[in-house]
């Protein structure tokens, strides 16, 4: 087995930081967002954490395929790749969202303007289009409970629209387990008509054995101005995926082949075939200074899944089988009146918005099995209906002055839970049911311009989170669905630094503090299914840094920096027995290095960088007995050569990962009782592709 320290890289990128900036042109650190304000302001502005990763950063020499490659940079945010395409990404923010077993939890997604996380605040990262993307926005802390239930922090994507010339763009990359992508897309405008179209197929044999993937996508946006104050955007969206589950590892099977599998994974086949299909539509009608924005969308998304349940304990009458199969149909729509006025020597925004959204299961379960042959659709084992909904309605003030800015919300969120059951039988009885939810969050925040090139900010929030539809399901008496599990209520500290160093570097330094009371917690994890309880109060408290730099040359670097002491702040008594205060919460890593060192020839269009990435440990059950995840520290090389020959541009990029070929733990299953808690993450691999685009 291999051991890992602090690889030595992120100590020399830290020293290349502290070497002099010799700039030779004035660039910008303060990109304009939406996110947190829900109007466009400058991010060295606004008084929160936020980062916007852009298109530069998002196709650096990647695949495309996931969120992880984009926001390795961001502090305060883990994304781990659990190399199974079956259970999406796992990402947190400040520690919410690291007990999700699958998709991602306790964070909002937002792709165009239209929800990517479901009314329960379940969402999957894994429908984000990386192909077309123009920027991602994240936001951390307080601001983002003005974004309702579930949101730890907000990360939206967002689509540039077609403009100029028309243009046609291929794309083709390949590398290590026989994995590739192509993508292929055209934007312009014609006669008015905005319009950007993409498709895509990936396909990967996996890292792991019994992990293979094949993945569709498609992208269509078109935008068009009816009136010279209006713009309409219609934007559709597919996703296609059939994926193998490779389960998770005991720790002994992973240190002797962490590219191995469970034996259950291999005997019951376990997989999951999703497909999903949403179109949205927005609308800004500008009145002077004022504006009016609206924006409906829907959808339907169908998933089956084969787990590795054993035969025995589906004797139980009250188990729901080992398939899991429905379809989902969801809407929703919003509303948005942005007004701006001066008062007092300063600019006064106001918003007052209202939003809802619903969703409505049509959900079966199934045996996984019939006769001696496993991983089939068996007998009938669950037939239910599953409604929720979820509305909220806020305002929203920022005044801003010569030094001063002051800001402020209030939400009132409703999420509603109804299950009617369909499936009666002797020793299964009836398990309809609803439960409500009701929650008012308030916002509050300042900044203040200690100099021109220096902003300080102080906020402070309240927030909530509703179980999951996920995390109902199986944490009733005899995993039936609970009606009893209350929301996790939190109140959101936090205050920082923004300071532009000259014209070629930036600095943001925040400082947190999360309380939480009655915080929802894995009691158990098992053949693809997890349980939660309540537990009591967790407290969170951390730092996060970054400093982006330019040299002259060519050269600019990143290195970005979160500290976090997640923990229970008192005991509670679970199924794994009792939790002592102070144990820390599992899935999160209590210090978190990235670093990155680039350099462009302005000449030849040739770009190279090197990446660090370092984690600390990661403990995998609340007791914090079984061995936790150890830390690492990772490096990453990518190379890229773009150039022009009249209307065609060609771009060519190698990218390897893990240049000196670790074995680390990638991510973790948060409780799992089987005690396979640990997900492999590969040893070195390469990847390269090359870019085509012609502009008629």
């Amino acid at each position: 087995m291999k051991t890992h320290r602090m690889n030595p890289l992120a100590t020399c990128l830290a020293l290349a930081f502290a070497a002099p900036a010799l700039a030779d042109e004035a660039i910008r650190f303060d990109p304009m967002v939406i996110t947190g304000s829900r109007v466009e302001q400058s991010t060295f502005d606004l008084p929160a954490a936020v980062d916007v990763v852009d298109s530069a950063k998002i196709g650096a020499a990647q695949l495309g395929v996931n969120a992880s490659e984009a926001l390795a940079s961001v502090p305060g945010i883990v994304v781990q790749n659990r190399q199974n395409y079956a259970q999406d990404l796992q990402i947190s923010s400040r520690g919410f969202g690291a007990r999700t077993a699958f998709g991602v939890r306790g964070i909002r997604l937002v792709a165009d303007g239209i929800p990517a996380s479901m009314p329960d605040g379940q969402g999957q990262a894994a429908t984000f289009n990386l192909d077309r993307a123009e920027r991602i926005e994240v936001m951390r802390g307080p601001l983002s409970s003005v974004y309702g239930n579930a949101a730890g922090g907000v990360i939206q994507l967002f689509t540039p629209d077609g403009k100029g010339r028309p243009s046609i763009e291929g794309r083709f990359s390949a590398g290590s387990n026989d994995t590739w992508k192509s993508d292929l897309a055209s934007q312009g405008e014609v006669g008015g008509l905005a319009y950007v179209v993409d498709a895509s197929r990936f396909v990967s044999d996996g890292y792991r054995d019994h992990s293979a993937v094949r993945r569709d996508q498609g992208l269509v946006k078109l935008g068009v101005s009816p009136s010279p104050d209006g713009r309409l955007t219609f934007v559709a969206s597919s996703f296609r995926q059939i994926a193998d589950d490779p389960l998770g590892l005991d720790w002994a099977a992973y240190q002797s082949r962490p590219e191995g599998v469970t034996p259950g994974a291999l005997s019951f086949d376990t997989r999951k075939r999703i497909s999903q299909q949403q179109a949205g539509l927005n609308y800004e009608h500008r009145f002077g200074e004022h504006a009016l924005q609206l924006s409906t969308y829907a959808g339907q998304r169908s998933v089956i899944q084969y787990q590795s349940i054993p035969v025995g304990v589906q004797g139980n009458p009250r188990h729901s089988g080992g398939v899991i199969d429905f379809d989902r149909s969801f809407a929703g729509a919003s509303a948005r009146w942005i007004a701006r006025s001066r008062l007092a020597g300063g600019r006064l925004t106001t918003t007052l918005g209202v939003d809802y959204e619903r969703s409505l299961d049509d959900r079966q379960g199934y045996e996984n099995f019939i006769g001696a042959t496993l991983g089939v659709k068996g007998r009938l084992r669950r037939d239910e209906t599953d409604r929720v909904a979820a509305s909220g309605v806020y305002v929203q003030g920022q005044w801003q002055g010569e030094r001063w800015g002051f800001s402020g919300g209030l939400r009132h969120s409703r999420v509603g839970f109804k299950v009617s059951d369909h499936y009666i039988v002797a020793g299964n009885g009836d398990d309809s049911g609803e439960v409500d939810y009701r929650k008012t969050t308030p916002t509050l925040a300042a900044t203040f311009a200690l100099t021109p090139g220096v902003n300080l900010y102080a906020s402070v929030a309240r927030g909530f989170e509703t179980p999951s539809l996920n995390e109902l399901f199986y944490s009733g008496p005899g995993a039936s669905f609970s009606f009893d599990l209350k929301p996790a209520t939190s109140t959101h500290l936090e205050t920082g630094i923004k300071a532009l160093l000259g014209n070629n570097s930036r600095l943001d330094i925040a400082l947190f503090e999360v309380r939480t009371r009655d915080e929802l917690v894995v009691a158990a994890s098992a053949g693809g299914r997890t349980s939660y309880i309540n537990a009591g109060r967790t407290l969170r408290r951390g730092i996060e840094a970054a400093l982006d730099v330019r040299w002259s040359g060519g050269f600019s670097g990143r290195l970005a920096y979160t500290g976090l002491r997640a923990e229970f702040d008192e005991a509670y008594t679970g199924n794994s027995g009792v939790v002592a205060a102070g144990n820390r919460l599992p899935g999160v890593p209590s210090s978190q290095l990235y670093g990155e060192l680039a350099w462009k020839h302005a000449v030849s269009g040739f770009q190279a960088a090197i990446e660090t990435l370092a984690r600390s440990r990661v403990y995998v059950d609340d007791t914090n007995a079984a061995r936790s995840a150890p830390g690492y520290a990772i490096a990453n090389l990518r190379f890229a050569l773009d150039r022009d020959y009249g209307a065609l541009s060609v771009g060519t990029f190698l990218r390897i990962d893990n240049l000196f070929d670790r074995q680390y733990v990638g991510s973790v299953i948060v409780g799992d009782s089987n005690g396979r808690y640990y997900e492999s993450a590969p040893g070195r691999n390469w990847l390269a592709g090359v870019t085509l685009k012609h502009r008629f």
